[in-house]
């Protein structure tokens, strides 16, 4: 029997100044050291206007959200913005369940996630 592979693909995108990184599927312990990965790297490279487009995130756990805690941690120690661009119920629920809700820009449409942080 093969291991379950979970649905995960990530892929970024520059708009101006702001640097889109969309994430599909389940950000958890397996998937989320590559999402870590492409995040840190934006970082690296200089983007500090980020948004993450998780409209087509299914599901993420503490480890996925420790990766998000960390990235905006080091984007306010460059004066950067993080937004995020989620709808899905599930998702928002873990969110005001770890009362992240307060702690992350959260908004349910991509353009006003971008004029977020682009502003």
């Amino acid at each position: 029997m093969s291991p379950v592979v979970p649905r995960f693909e990530v892929e970024d995108e520059s708009l101006d100044a702001v640097r889109v990184i969309s994430v599909r599927g389940e950000i958890h312990l397996s998937t989320a050291p590559e999402f870590s990965q492409r995040l840190t790297s934006a970082i690296e490279a200089g983007h500090t206007r980020i948004v993450l487009d998780f409209t087509a995130v299914e599901f993420i756990d503490s480890t996925g959200l420790s990766v998000l805690l960390n990235g905006l941690r080091r984007l306010s120690q460059l004066d950067g913005r993080l937004a995020i661009v989620c709808a899905n119920p599930t998702v928002l629920r873990l969110f005001a369940v770890t009362r992240l809700d307060s702690t992350f820009d959260i908004f349910a449409d991509r353009e006003s996630a971008i004029a977020h942080v682009a502003g």
